[in-house]
């Protein structure tokens, strides 16, 4: 039986990134990925993103330079970046390199779906797989497993079986061919387009982001029986998009809450989508992956060294104090202006505003909220409750 420091299960961003650094620090890891499973996703990713974990220039498809806001009405407004960009992947390709890197970096890959968790005679951790090639039943033997297999995340449900997973919105999106901007007027290849009407999505939004010569176009929700399908089909005809060829389709529960509790205090943590750190109102995930997924191994690194399993809960007391602010802000967001047109409406008006653009888009590039400038807080607060309480004109 082959035995390892660490398994990572789920070659995604987070799981992608910790097994990387795992490997950098010359622990014998094991990342255990079913093949084939592409997650949907915008593909945004910012330039902390970039700089922190040294991504290269040839996986950016397309830097974003705006990003248009588009109301129930059909109200039109634009959000120019200063000073800064979006920078797009297509996960398809994203995803790949960064399980590339982490065995170019020393970890075993291999191909097989996850199983169940197991136990020797002394209570060894082990792995059961069913190995992608041969489909024959395999295990293997770890001192910690890390658990980076999703929202839906088998390792969460067998490992810490009395923690209850976090909420999800449901996405869809396709991926289509771009269309020539002489063909298509609606259609900015810098510019993100965002749909917050309820047509489209009643709890959420819809989006168009560019990827170079294909683009993302999808939709998410959290209600049941609402057709995502359907709402693509309208989004693309909405766009001028309905003769784009589609090169592929993809579907998969987004989280919305980071979950209670990471870890069994024993020997299993878990990490990304399975540990709920996805940001609320925006969606946005693979920056909060990876930075997840290298917290989780900072705190595996620590338990390995000194035996102590307390170490493990770390990694979320640590993702909480960086970056809690920002998702209860966004939670606050997504719960005030997500519900129905009428509130949609006063949002997208208020993205006119000079002082949420720019307090917006420096949070988003940098990863943390804007301390400083007091007063265009205190405007924005005054402005957000004026539409929220409806003192101010839509």
């Amino acid at each position: 039986m082959d035995k390892y420091d660490v398994i990572v299960v789920g070659g995604g961003p987070s799981g992608a990134t910790a097994a990387n650094d795992l490997a950098l620090h010359g622990k014998k890891v094991l990342l255990l990925d079913k093949d084939g499973r592409i997650k949907p996703c915008g593909g945004a990713i910012p330039p902390r993103l970039v700089r922190d974990f040294e991504i290269p220039d040839e996986l950016l498809r397309a830097r974003i330079r705006s990003a248009r806001m588009i109301s129930p009405k059909g109200k039109s407004v634009d959000m120019p970046i200063e000073n800064g960009y979006v920078g797009m992947v297509d996960r398809e390709v994203f995803d790949e390199w960064l399980r590339n890197r982490a065995q170019k970096s020393g970890a075993t890959r291999l191909k097989g779906e996850f199983v169940e968790i197991a136990r020797g005679d002394n209570q060894e951790l082990r792995v059961i797989y069913r190995d992608n090639a041969s489909g024959d039943l395999k295990t293997v033997e770890s001192e910690l497993l890390i658990g980076a297999d999703g929202a839906r995340s088998k390792v969460l449900r067998q490992g810490l079986p009395k923690v209850k997973p976090a909420p999800c919105v449901f996405a869809y999106h396709e991926i289509i061919e771009s269309p020539e901007m002489e063909d298509n007027a609606l259609y900015e290849p810098t510019r993100c387009d965002v749909y917050y009407q309820g047509k489209l999505s009643p709890d959420f939004y819809a989006w168009v982001f560019p990827h170079g010569k294909t683009a993302s176009v999808g939709v998410g929700s959290a209600k049941k029986g609402f057709s995502l399908r359907g709402a693509v089909e309208e989004l693309r005809k909405d766009a001028n998009m309905q003769s784009q060829t589609m090169i592929r389709h993809e579907g998969a529960p987004i989280p919305m809450k980071p979950i209670k509790k990471w870890d069994n205090g024993k020997d299993i943590i878990l990490a990304g989508d399975a540990a709920g750190v996805v940001a609320p109102a925006s969606g946005e995930g693979i920056y909060y992956a990876m930075a997840c997924g290298r917290m989780v191994a900072d705190a595996a690194l620590q338990t390995l060294k000194t035996g102590d399993a307390s170490n493990l809960a770390a990694a979320r007391k640590t993702f909480i104090k960086e970056h809690g602010k920002v998702f209860w802000v966004l939670g606050l967001l997504q719960y005030f202006w997500y519900g129905g047109d009428f509130r949609r409406e006063q949002f997208v008006k208020i993205c006119e505003d000079k002082d949420v653009q720019r307090l917006t888009w420096e949070s988003y590039m940098n990863k943390e909220l804007v301390k400083r400038e007091p007063m265009a807080h205190l405007r924005v607060f005054v402005k957000d409750l004026g539409h929220l309480l409806g003192f101010a004109k839509v």
